[in-house]
């Protein structure tokens, strides 16, 4: 987490466009499924290990990253580090309600930041181009972007070389989140890294989307293998 706020703390200041993408393994199956996603997740400037999955297979294949950098975590360490810098934040995405409180939130929580616009996610591809125009007038530093996997990734891979913004990343539900109107896992279920069974608790119908993990377990346990025997 340190060196990825230091890394993304450089881009802002040297004004270098970043999309940063916080992998889970349902993303990654569903890139391995979709050569579209696959190319999104290769083109972004940076890939972190969201997942618990993601941390375990590193460690299975032995080229273990050092932990976890979750989306929402690493939300609130840059708006902490952009404090010092009144770093300029744009929301895109979720709820009116839920985006409006987002902002009200994060703005008094981290008093330094410039909450400098906001809007909720509930537009089409008609409308693409009134949200670029909006979120380049107030030139952000940082633009958070909350569509749901199969959507934010895509959206902001489209139109990053438009938006030119240092740090562009897809941040799922975080605004729910943030706002109350949903709970992040308790510390006991994040600290066995057990955070998606605490949402499958609490959403059942999420089961579907979950499916992904066995295969993604299979799938990496196969690859090893295969690659054991080459050697």
């Amino acid at each position: 987490m340190a060196a990825t706020v230091a890394y993304l703390t450089d881009a802002v200041e040297n004004r270098m466009p970043h999309q940063v993408i916080t992998a889970n393994p349902i993303m990654i199956m569903a890139a391995l499924d979709n050569p579209s996603y696959m190319d999104i997740m290769k083109s972004a400037e940076l890939v972190v290990p969201d997942g618990t999955g993601v941390v375990w297979a590193a460690e299975y294949c032995k080229e273990p990253v050092t932990e976890r950098v979750a989306g929402f975590d690493l939300l609130h360490e840059l708006l902490r580090v952009g404090e010092s810098y009144h770093w300029k934040v744009y929301l895109l995405g979720s709820t009116p309600e839920v985006i409006q409180e987002t902002s009200a939130r994060l703005q008094m929580q981290y008093p330094g930041i410039v909450i400098a616009g906001y809007r909720d996610g509930f537009f089409g591809p008609d409308s693409d181009e009134e949200v670029i125009d909006g979120i380049k007038e107030t030139a952000p530093d940082l633009l958070f972007v909350a569509r749901g996997a199969d959507s934010q990734e895509p959206w902001i891979a489209k139109y990053k070389s438009r938006l030119n913004i240092p740090v562009m990343m897809g941040v799922g539900g975080s605004f729910d989140v943030i706002s109350g109107k949903t709970r992040r896992a308790p510390k006991a279920f994040q600290k066995v890294r057990m955070e998606w069974l605490y949402r499958l608790l609490k959403e059942p119908t999420r089961y579907k989307r979950m499916l992904a993990l066995p295969k993604f377990v299979l799938k990496v346990v196969r690859e090893k293998d295969k690659v054991t025997k080459v050697e």
